[in-house]
């Protein structure tokens, strides 16, 4: 798994009439270096559809795709690997069937970080470190406090995750974090580009890379 800085997660409903391509195309073009395919409510057929012109992008400008929790989705599309949360198909069942492809999980305590890492896990994701309405199913915030305990012992890359915005991602990079995954405040912004650059920018210069 190559390294990468910023993360960005589809969230259609933060840009109404807008195209989902052309949204990530800008994030891209704003130094997103992951785009997640993040999708709950879709038909398998319109999300497979988004998937392959999700994957035509990012083969385009050569950054990575993954595949929110559908491993048939993640295969038949040809994506470089799935994130799974904690109430998924189990990491090792989901590695016997993606193979080398990458396996990101969600984590939410130290004990499932270490979990992960111990299974295999080729990143985790740590969060939601502030409130988020991203998701309906969030569970609590895990605060800048779980993001300096995987910073302090976690090996594997990690991405801190959650309600992440311009104002309050120095909080997140001060406690050790050195990649972020953002969702509303790069999509739903009016200015997609501008708003990763940005965002690209702070951790270059709290990380020094």
């Amino acid at each position: 798994m190559r390294d990468f800085r910023l993360y960005a997660i589809t969230g259609e409903q933060f840009h109404p009439g807008r195209d989902v391509i052309e949204v990530m195309e800008e994030a891209i073009l704003g130094g997103v270096d992951i785009i997640q395919l993040r999708d709950k409510t879709g038909s398998k057929r319109d999300i497979l559809h988004k998937a392959r012109k999700l994957r035509e992008l990012t083969r385009k400008h050569d950054v990575l795709f993954i595949v929110n929790d559908h491993i048939d989705i993640a295969l038949a599309s040809d994506a470089d690997g799935i994130h799974l949360g904690q109430d998924d198909l189990p990491l090792a069942e989901a590695r016997k069937i993606m193979g080398n492809k990458i396996i990101g999980i969600s984590t939410h305590a130290i004990e499932e970080a270490r979990a992960a890492e111990r299974e295999g896990a080729d990143y985790i994701g740590v969060g939601p470190v502030f409130p988020t309405k991203s998701k309906l199913d969030v569970v609590d915030p895990v605060t800048t406090s779980y993001v300096r305990e995987v910073a302090g012992e976690i090996r594997i890359p990690f991405v801190a995750i959650g309600g992440i915005k311009l104002h309050n991602v120095d909080q997140v990079l001060d406690a050790g974090a050195t990649r972020i995954c953002v969702i509303s405040e790069i999509v739903g912004s009016d200015d997609v580009r501008g708003t990763a650059e940005k965002l690209l920018q702070k951790i270059r210069t709290r990380t020094n890379s």
